[in-house]
């Protein structure tokens, strides 16, 4: 059994910062491409950003600039930090790695539960 933990999530002012964790946890060899994505109300989800295992990122135009994904490999964590903070970055922010290797198979698509980030004065 595999599963992505977010955390760091909250209410913040507007040009403010927060910073997110998504921790994987199991009997995990290694984890391929992970990601954030993000909810809006009423909105369907899209990308943020996402990070290979060996480092290189992507970002979505929006958060180019104020974003940023890193990955601890050792830890099998991914983090986001977010500055400059806008009212339509608020969302419920979601982990999602695209495998994750364990000894017994191989687990494609796991998302994690989901954090809010509310951006509001």
């Amino acid at each position: 059994q595999v599963q992505l933990v977010e955390s760091g999530g909250g209410l913040v002012l507007p040009g403010e910062s927060l910073r997110l964790s998504c921790a994987a946890s199991g009997r995990i060899l290694a984890i391929g491409a992970m990601g954030w994505y993000r909810q809006a109300p009423g909105k369907q989800r899209e990308l943020v950003a996402t990070i290979t295992g060996g480092g290189s990122a992507n970002y979505t135009d929006s958060v180019k600039g104020r974003f940023t994904i890193s990955r601890d490999n050792a830890k099998n964590t991914v983090y986001l930090q977010m500055n400059s903070l806008k009212p339509e970055d608020t969302a419920v922010y979601y982990c999602n790695a695209d495998r994750v290797f364990t000894l017994a198979k191989t687990y494609l698509g796991v998302w994690g539960q989901g954090t809010l980030v509310t951006v509001s004065s």
